[in-house]
């Protein structure tokens, strides 16, 4: 029976030896089976492979000069100091237009003329007053020549004095009456001696330059003061540049800096005038301060009205690490990103502070290694894998 006994027991040592083993394995086991952690991951880099990389352009950081400059909008018209609003100083109907839009004109040159009701009674009273002028003067001769032999009294003499003197008078006057109307001395003259009344009154071009506008044909009626004129005259080879400032930029601006000008009609054409008037009022309406600078002999094709985009240098250039406009992502988060990389397959994040842009060009304001590469025509996908990595 105790024999019997020890071999259960021994049995039962054996039974729980291998359960231990077993045991001890199935343990061993699931701590083989359990992940072990992983490393954090880089949250600042994202890597791309060969074909991604085709689409994303390296470029150097390089160093530029920028200008604190003002930025502006405005347009281009015509010089005002040398454009002339041609019309008629009288009342009349228009006879004969002597020149079109766009053609070119010298000072005096006749634009229109009109038939003037004024002009023909100017003319008028200057034949009346020529004839009664030889008449009185005729009659002089004789009162002289019959007081030399006595054969008249001496007041008939005296009359004839006074009333050749009032004729001359008179002619005098209506002479100067016509020289009013812009009448030379030969067409005067001729008027007197011809006793011929036409009363066309031509109205000349005051200046030198380009018609920029006609507004009258044969058969009009022209009233003085009455709008438009009938003819605008410019010098088209002195042109205003008028840019419009915001009221906080206004201050920094001042007479005789560098303004340059972009027209949407001649792009690859900037050009570059000096400001030389700053207004000294605001618009009510835009809360804008007007400026303009005078530009001589304007490219081919440049005409007044058309719109431009001004900026005007307040200060001397500073130089600056320059990155192109591509290579910089605005983050939602407001941060502005540069990606750089050492062999172009893995870009590392690099917030910057940025400057105003100018050309193209942001200047950065923080520090940045030297010689660092960075991606430009691409960048925005670089910032969204990463924002996908980071998920």
């Amino acid at each position: 029976m105790k024999k019997h006994q020890g071999r259960l027991a021994a049995v039962g040592y054996a039974l729980a030896a291998v359960i231990l083993i077993l045991a001890e394995h199935a343990v061993t086991d699931k701590v083989k089976a359990a992940p072990h952690p992983s490393a954090p991951a880089d949250t600042q880099t994202v890597a791309i492979n060969a074909e991604q990389a085709k689409q994303v352009r390296l470029a150097d950081v390089t160093q530029r000069d920028f200008a604190p400059h003002v930025d502006a909008v405005g347009y281009v018209d015509f010089n005002q100091d040398q454009l002339a609003q041609v019309s008629s100083p009288y009342a009349g109907r228009v006879r004969d237009v002597f020149a079109k839009a766009g053609d070119t004109v010298s000072r005096g040159q006749a634009l229109f003329s009109l038939d003037s009701p004024d002009l023909t009674q100017a003319e008028a009273s200057l034949v009346s007053a020529a004839a009664a002028r030889a008449q009185t003067t005729a009659a002089l001769e004789r009162a002289r020549s019959m007081a030399q032999v006595q054969a008249n009294a001496p007041r008939d003499l005296e009359q004839a004095v006074a009333d050749q003197q009032t004729a001359e008078g008179n002619y005098q006057a209506a002479r100067r009456a016509l020289r009013i109307f812009s009448k030379s001395d030969a067409q005067i003259d001729r008027i007197a001696a011809t006793r011929r009344v036409d009363g066309e009154l031509r109205i000349d071009s005051p200046v030198a330059g380009q018609v920029t506008s006609r507004n009258v044909a044969p058969g009009d009626l022209v009233q003085p003061g009455n709008g438009p004129a009938p003819f605008g005259v410019g010098d088209s080879n002195s042109l205003w540049l008028v840019a419009n400032v915001v009221e906080a930029d206004a201050p920094q601006v001042h007479v005789g800096e560098p303004l340059f000008a972009s027209l949407p009609a001649l792009p690859g054409q900037p050009i570059e005038a000096q400001v030389d008037y700053v207004g000294s009022t605001s618009d009510a309406a835009t809360h804008r301060v007007t400026l303009r600078a005078v530009l001589h002999s304007p490219p081919a094709g440049l005409r007044p009205q058309m719109l431009a985009n001004y900026s005007i240098v307040t200060g001397a250039p500073t130089r600056h690490d320059a990155l192109p406009a591509d290579a910089v992502v605005r983050e939602g988060s407001g941060s502005m990103v540069i990606f750089t990389t050492s062999d172009g397959l893995h870009f590392t994040r690099h917030p910057v502070q940025l400057g105003t842009p100018q050309d193209g060009y942001y200047p950065v304001l923080s520090e940045l290694q030297p010689h660092l590469r960075i991606a430009t025509e691409g960048a925005l996908f670089l910032s969204n894998a990463l924002a996908l990595q980071s998920q």
